[in-house]
């Protein structure tokens, strides 16, 4: 299942429990409790959030070694998952690793679990980069809003930046 979302507007209990549910974004309407769009698909815990510079999609980061990109324009197509990036792990320390969007919007990152620092061009949908050198996991990371620049910080108490060239 590569995720869908769903209006939850004729079956109430659905959307109590995809609230309650770790592995489902929500967007809920500011009209009532019930949830006007889910996002589902991924598996295991969401550990991180960003939306595209534009505004348009969403990149979600979960502990089932998945990130993935949401169309969230009004009127998208059911389907909104637009892609599903693997290459990066959880492990047993179930850190909140984060993901991030690239200035431009043409490259997403995550940390990893793997001590190193994820990177794929979203059109490709290919791993791009796998930059190494920190000794713990790598829990959070962002783009230099300017320059071809990648920071990341990890469990092992540094900050690195990477140059993506």
């Amino acid at each position: 299942n590569d995720g869908s979302s769903s209006n939850n507007n004729n079956n109430s209990n659905s959307s109590d429990n995809s609230t309650r549910n770790s592995s489902s974004i929500n967007n809920n309407n500011n009209n009532s409790d019930k949830a006007s769009m889910v996002l589902e698909g991924h598996s295991d815990t969401i550990t991180g959030l960003r939306l595209s510079p534009d505004g348009s999609h969403l990149l979600s980061n979960a502990m089932d070694n998945t990130l993935r990109i949401w169309d969230i324009r009004p009127y998208a197509p059911l389907n909104r998952c637009t892609a599903v990036l693997v290459g990066h792990m959880h492990t047993y320390e179930k850190n909140l690793l984060r993901c991030g969007w690239s200035a431009d919007g043409k490259r997403v990152t995550c940390g990893s679990a793997d001590r190193l620092v994820h990177v794929w061009d979203v059109e490709t949908r290919k791993e791009t980069f796998r930059l190494p050198g920190h000794k713990g996991s790598v829990n959070e990371v962002c783009f230099h809003p300017t320059e071809p620049i990648l920071a990341s910080a990890s469990s092992d108490k540094t900050l690195f930046l990477g140059e993506l060239l």
